[in-house]
């Protein structure tokens, strides 16, 4: 019997989601899904809705529920990982330390001075995970759902070469989906080839029915309510000439060019009408909203007569079909080592390119150059990841400081003893995750 394990199953979107997607495919009816979290009311929660998902649907899929990651993870096909190290009163301090010194970020999971000390606290937890994915199902497939993908998996992949590890994000898709969406066309006849670094890829080629859709969507642009969907992602396409992955809110903190001035925040990062235009603290403040009321919510969708069973757009499920379900190939965009895959960034950093999900495995497919443009903003990036996870593994805050100094945010704001000093501090908030640092800056 097949087996799938959630490691932070108490990320109720996305495990929801999830077991919804795979039990769709023939080949999994019938698996045993085992649900682990550490807090025991959110696996309970969990666990209830995951029934109601199985009943919903008249499936033969069992379910175990358990604190236990080995016995989650004993015998597993499939692992997906959804934690947090940390509650918002832990990551909060990531992105309001920062604006005490005039950084001023929107979500802060993925780079930066925020995404970096996530990526400190979490990087050892996930390279656990690891440990016992190699002890109890060392064939099994992993998927990663939890942010700084790119560090994180950069961490996981280097550290442990044998196992099937691929980070997923379900930003390529969606905006994929969007721009079809203003240019009139339906999403079956888009095709793209998209690559970069997570949360910073960028359509490399974008097509509708084999043509070119570029050109349509450079007129788009002229469209105001078009235009003010997405401002930071239409000013850098207009820039850049290839369209990025992620909301705008993410983007205005990956690059020096809208968030170091109040008049540039106010200008672009504020009235968008996308989901995330960039607010400060978007994404915190939501989490302290719903820090209260999660349960209420959870507790009304347990309430609700009918669930949705249609198999969404997330690659997970698919991905597993192709490997060890009925085997039908499947090319997704996922997180891997750069080995040769895109020329001009750091060879072995953590790139998010195509891959092709097979009974072989994972074969990603080689990109060749990045344009020139996209590279030069990118590099610093990955560089960047680069330094922070070498940090993370020597345990060597010097490492972290230099990350956060050649941020293109955070340089664009500060000097270099006011980040020696929001360093500092920063660790000082994390020290209590952070054992056995090398503090000498």
């Amino acid at each position: 019997m097949i087996k799938f394990a959630f490691i932070g199953a108490g990320s109720f979107g996305f495990t929801r989601t999830l077991v919804r997607d795979i039990l769709t495919f023939d080949a999994f009816k019938d698996a045993t899904i085992a649900l682990m979290d550490i807090n025991e009311t959110r696996l309970d929660y969990i666990t209830k809705a995951v029934k109601k998902i199985v009943k919903a649907g008249n499936y033969g899929a069992k379910i175990i529920s358990t604190k236990n990651r080995a016995e989650a993870l004993e015998g597993a096909d499939g692992v997906l990982c959804t934690i947090l190290n940390g509650d918002v009163d832990i990551w909060r301090y990531d992105i309001e330390i920062p604006k005490e010194y005039g950084v001023d970020i929107n979500v802060g999971d993925t780079r930066g001075p925020a995404g970096i000390f996530r990526a400190l606290r979490t990087i050892p937890v996930m390279l656990d995970i690891c440990k016992d994915i190699e002890k109890y199902c060392p064939n099994a497939v992993f998927l990663n759902y939890t942010n700084p993908m790119a560090m994180l998996c950069r961490a996981m992949q280097s550290q442990f070469p044998n196992l099937k590890i691929s980070g997923l994000c379900h930003s390529v898709q969606g905006t994929a989906g969007m721009l079809a969406h203003w240019i009139g066309a339906k999403d079956e006849d888009i095709t793209y080839t998209c690559a970069g670094i997570n949360h910073q890829a960028f359509y490399l080629d974008y097509r509708w029915k084999g043509k070119d859709a570029y050109p349509l969507l450079r007129e788009a642009m002229k469209n105001p309510k078009i235009y003010n969907e997405e401002i930071v992602r239409n000013e850098m396409f207009l820039l850049l000439d290839y369209y990025p992955t992620e909301s705008s809110g993410h983007n205005s903190e990956y690059n020096a060019w809208f968030r170091k001035r109040p008049e540039l925040i106010e200008k672009f990062c504020t009235h968008g009408t996308g989901w995330n235009p960039g607010v400060y603290a978007y994404i915190l403040n939501e989490y302290l909203i719903k820090k209260d009321s999660w349960q209420k919510e959870i507790e009304d969708w347990l309430n609700e007569p009918n669930v949705n069973l249609n198999r969404g757009h997330e690659y997970a499920a698919y991905i597993f079909n192709a490997v060890f379900g009925d085997r039908t190939m499947f090319k997704f965009n996922g997180n891997v080592l750069n080995k040769g895959l895109i020329d001009n960034l750091p060879q072995g950093a953590c790139v998010e390119v195509p891959v092709l999900a097979s009974p072989h495995g994972f074969e990603a497919i080689k990109i060749g150059k990045l344009p020139d443009q996209l590279a030069a903003l990118v590099h610093t990036s990955s560089i960047c990841e680069e330094l922070a996870v070498e940090g993370a593994l020597a345990r060597d805050l010097r490492k972290v400081y230099q990350a956060i100094a050649f941020d293109p945010l955070t340089s664009a704001v500060l000097g270099i003893r006011e980040i020696k000093e929001m360093t500092g501090k920063m660790y000082k908030q994390n020290a209590g995750y952070l054992p056995g640092y090398n503090c000498d800056l």
